[in-house]
This record gives structure tokens, C-alpha cells and sequence, in this order.
């Protein structure tokens, strides 16, 4: 029996792409074709002979391009499409520039819709009736303080997943989401106020300046990748799911996954926030602000009001 052809965006090396397409591989039951916008960093795929392709999910020319390139590969088909290309993006929400916003939502939403449509006609002709992954995360439904620009992308993708799922459920495709808890990647790597490039700094002009030092730690993703899970381990999981004859609708994985599941379904409101403040340490953002001074902090981000 042929093996089912999948298609990964995001595969870079050192990224949670990287680890799903090496154990789709391990599998053996996939063929598996692993994409990153720079084609030099799919060396740890290339090594074990995976196929590998360029794929710039933020363009329109490269997406297109990739769907021709896959058609010619596979005969007109393809079974299995897993939107995993994005970004972590750390800062409180009235530091961030609308404009990095807009770039953080054309990559973690924007371009998995644009991948979506440009591959559906393959996935239509899947004789395995054709899947769709979305890789979203635990923050669409539970986030920490200062990641509310990439908590927000989330929920917008995991909204767009549950109304896939509907869209095309009369033609057979299935939509799987996958709610990832902490795991280890590059992601830490990849953040920062261009959605890639290097950690955020607390800004002078920010009313958060006086918690400087801890949010500058918190903001390099370190004190969570602590908590994380191995890669390799998160992605046997995700294999062990979406490989059932009936994948479920959400895959929850990584750390936290379970507590975090258990949280939003049994516990009040108010505990889930406290939580969340917690994970983010934000008794010593409200104590660095106290002790410097509320009103200094606003003069100092504003000047007099």
C-alpha cells in the first residue's frame, strides 16, 4: 500500500517541524515532504532522506509555486497538510507597535489560510479522504501576561480550525488542531518585535520599565522552555494521534497540555487567571511597580497626564 504523502510548513532545523517530520518519517508509513522558507536549514531532514522543498508561507508566489511542485511529485494529490510555520512574539500589548502586530497575524493566521486554500484542491483529491493540521497552541485558550499578541494569533487560528472542520466536513477533508503545550524548540530563538528576530527589550518609554530585569528574562522564553517537554517526545505523540483511522479533533500535547485542559473545564475563572499570573510572575511586576511608584511609572511613559 503506498504510503500517505503529507506536507509540513516550518520544518527548520532545531523547530517542532523538524521534530514531527523526522518522526512522520520514523513512522514509515508517510512520505514526507518537509518546507522552510530558507532551504539550507532542513539539514537535520535532509540527513535521513527526507524530501525536502522551499515554501514562504507569507508569499503567494512561493506557495504556488510549492503546490505545482508537490502536484508533479505526487500525481495531482496530497493527503496530509500541517500548517506548523509561525512565531512566539513576548510583550505587553501597549508596547507593541500595531504594525509588528499585523506581521505576527499575516504569519501565525494569515498564511496558514493562504497554505489552506492554495492546497485544498490536492487534499480534495486525496484517496484517504484528505487531512488538515493546525497548529495552534494552549495559549488560544489560556494565556500568560505579556504574551497576549501571540495568544490572540492563536485564537484566531484555532477559530478558523473549528469553522474548517464545519466548512469541509460534506467533502470529507478532516481538520485536526493541535494544542501544544510547552515543548523544546527554536521558537525562543525566532522571537522578538519583528515576529524573528532578536529577544524584546523592555522599551525606556514603557510603563513596565521599573520590572525591566525579570520581564527582560521572562521575554527571552528561557524560564518557560524550562518546563517544556523534548521535542521528540511531543512529536511521537502528535504521530501516535493523527495516524488513528479516526484522528481526533484537538491533540493536546506538551507541557501543562493536561493541567491546563483540566483548568479551563473544572476550575472557576478566577483560579485559571491567578495561574496565568503566576506562570508570568507577575507579583514581581506589581511589586518592581509599587516600589518604584505608579505614578512615576506613567510620568515617566507619558510624561504628565
Amino acid at each position: 500500500m503506498a504510503k500517505s504523502t503529507i506536507l509540513i510548513t516550518g520544518c527548520s532545523d532545531g523547530g517542532l517541524g523538524s521534530a514531527l517530520a523526522l518522526a512522520l518519517h520514523a513512522h514509515g508509513g508517510y512520505r514526507v515532504f518537509a518546507t522552510a522558507r530558507n532551504p539550507s536549514k532542513l539539514r537535520d531532514v535532509k540527513a535521513v532522506g527526507i524530501e525536502t522543498l522551499s515554501l514562504d508561507v507569507l508569499s503567494d508566489e512561493s506557495i504556488e509555486k510549492c503546490v505545482a511542485e508537490v502536484r508533479s511529485l505526487t500525481g495531482g494529490s496530497l493527503d496530509v497538510l500541517v500548517n506548523n510555520a509561525g512565531s512566539g512574539y513576548f510583550g505587553a500589548l501597549l508596547d507593541t507597535p500595531v504594525a509588528e502586530a499585523r506581521k505576527l497575524f499575516d504569519l501565525n493566521v494569515w498564511a496558514n489560510l493562504a497554505t489552506v486554500q492554495a492546497f485544498l484542491p490536492l487534499l480534495l483529491k486525496s484517496s484517504r479522504g484528505g487531512m488538515i493540521v493546525n497548529h495552534t497552541s494552549l495559549a488560544s485558550l489560556a494565556t500568560p501576561p505579556f504574551l497576549g499578541l501571540y495568544g490572540a494569533s492563536k485564537v484566531a487560528m484555532a477559530k478558523l480550525t473549528a469553522n474548517l472542520r464545519t466548512e469541509l466536513s460534506p467533502f470529507g477533508v478532516k481538520v485536526v488542531e493541535l494544542k501544544s503545550g510547552n515543548v523544546t524548540s527554536n521558537i525562543s530563538a525566532n522571537l522578538g518585535t519583528n515576529a524573528g528576530s532578536q529577544s524584546p527589550q523592555v522599551p525606556k518609554k514603557s510603563l513596565y520599565w521599573a520590572a525591566r530585569e525579570w520581564l527582560n528574562v521572562f521575554y527571552t522564553g528561557k524560564p518557560l522552555d524550562e518546563q517544556a517537554i523534548p521535542s521528540d517526545v511531543w512529536a511521537k505523540r502528535v504521530v501516535a494521534a493523527i495516524s488513528k483511522r479516526n484522528p481526533p479533533e484537538e491533540v493536546w500535547a506538551g507541557a501543562f497540555a493536561t493541567t491546563v485542559w483540566i483548568a479551563i473545564n473544572y476550575f472557576p475563572k478566577s483560579i485559571v487567571e491567578k495561574m496565568l499570573r503566576d506562570s508570568a510572575k507577575f507579583n514581581v511586576v506589581e511589586k518592581n511597580i509599587r516600589e518604584y511608584g505608579k505614578e512615576k511609572a506613567i510620568a515617566d511613559a507619558y510624561g504628565k497626564v
